[in-house]
């Protein structure tokens, strides 16, 4: 299998992007080698600019639920792309895709569109601050929540990647209001509670994607939402990865959980840049030009998004794979588990819906402690063997693998030969 290609457009991209990247993880940092560069996607599978094909288990980290290029969203596109791309004011579009929206998620009665997951969480803990009139969030160690200043701590995935504990640029000043408790660990919750009076709200995944797939154990997050709301704070719930991937709406109400305000992206936005925050009436009231707390974009509620989100839902709705992704989910399990023991190989592996992937330890991963001791340095064999068979995985051991509706029979044998050959070799480290 030939990279020749990307490598030359890695060279070419040093010289005027940084890193020859726009997001870090793209340099493969963590996994070494050559960076991937893509020029087309159709369906299950992606190809690089060397012509090399892969089933593709990253879906731009989840957006692409549907699978790449859906004829009806592709559709729905070039329609909205003949009436114009921008305009800087309302459309009927933002309407629809809202109802569809609030109609998924019981808690929400309104939702504002941002430009992004990173906006929407960022304009979320405003809107948690503006509402109690206080100040301090705590998030947990391990859950990414965008670049923002103020959540660039202990924030797992690129960061944990490229083994930085925060970032240079965030001053002090910037991180003074933030405090970081430990998943599935109420108590460290509740001292922060216990220590200060003007705490705004608690953030978290319902389902961490960014130390890989983590999941809540037993009634955590039923018994942080009631102890949150008892000291009169709100619990904000990034949905940005997890809404719409583990049912036809968000994660919580699988969970048996309501988060106070809730933020989106991703999947409704089809592929598009769009993030979304949401709440009933008397939070978000409290946003411009209802209330004080400002917040605007000018992209927000892009015409051409919007069609692609409605198009998404609206197909998404009608071929509820859910169950269907439960099962792949856990016949890839079940290939993982099988050859790790078939090689020797100490594995654990974590999935929720339609997000799955492997730790290379041999502790049970429930928060970012645990996802630390995963051996990385396999991590990194296991991902180019499966590359060079096939399958493209996220270049790090911190994210996420998610499942399309368009995997076919055959792709999933393909992912098992991929898996056993890949175990196999790093069972020869």
């Amino acid at each position: 299998m030939s990279f020749k290609k990307s490598q030359e457009l890695y060279n070419k991209g040093l010289e005027n992007l940084v890193g020859a990247v726009n997001s870090p993880v793209r340099a493969f940092a963590s996994v070494g080698g050559n960076p991937l560069f893509i020029k087309s996607a159709k369906g299950s599978k992606i190809t690089d600019v060397d012509n090399n094909s892969y089933i593709d288990l990253v879906l731009s980290y989840g957006p692409m639920i549907l699978g790449h290029r859906h004829k009806k969203v592709e559709k729905a596109i070039r329609k909205a792309l003949k009436k114009g791309y921008s305009f800087g004011a309302s459309t009927k579009g933002e309407i629809k895709l809202a109802k569809i929206v609030c109609d998924a998620f019981p808690g929400m009665d309104k939702v504002r569109f941002v430009n992004s997951g990173t906006e929407a969480v960022l304009s979320g803990i405003r809107l948690a601050r503006a509402y109690t009139g206080k100040d301090k969030i705590i998030k947990f160690a391990g859950c990414y929540h965008g670049h923002q200043d103020a959540l660039l701590v202990a924030a797992g995935s690129g960061l944990a990647t490229l083994s930085l504990p925060g970032s240079k640029g965030v001053p002090e000043g910037a991180v003074k209001n933030t405090l970081i408790a430990n998943y599935n660990d109420l108590e460290s919750v509740k001292a922060h509670f216990e220590a200060h009076d003007d705490i705004a709200g608690v953030i978290l995944e319902p389902i961490a994607g960014n130390m890989g797939v983590v999941t809540p154990q037993d009634d955590f997050l039923k018994e942080l939402k009631e102890y949150v709301n008892s000291k009169g704070a709100l619990l904000i719930i990034d949905e940005v990865m997890t809404g719409f991937r583990s049912k036809f709406g968000g994660a919580q109400e699988v969970l048996g959980v309501e988060a106070d305000i809730t933020c989106l992206g991703k999947v409704i936005g089809g592929g598009f840049p769009v993030g979304a925050y949401g709440a009933r009436n008397e939070i978000m009231e409290t946003v411009a030009p209802l209330g004080g707390m400002y917040q605007a974009g000018t992209l927000s509620g892009n015409p051409i998004a919007m069609a692609a989100g409605i198009s998404t839902l609206t197909e998404l709705k009608k071929q509820n794979p859910y169950e269907k992704f439960n099962e792949i989910a856990q016949i890839i399990e079940v290939f993982l588990l099988e050859s790790a023991k078939k090689h020797g190989v100490e594995i654990t592996v974590n999935r929720f819906g339609s997000m799955i992937n492997p730790f290379f330890t041999n502790k049970k991963v429930i928060n970012f402690e645990d996802a630390q001791t995963s051996d990385t340095k396999k991590y990194a064999t296991f991902f180019w063997e499966m590359i060079k068979n096939g399958v493209f995985l996220p270049p790090s051991q911190f994210e996420a693998w998610f499942l399309s509706s368009a995997l076919t029979e055959k792709d999933i044998q393909e992912i098992a030969n991929a898996i056993d050959k890949s175990m196999e070799a790093v069972s020869k480290m």
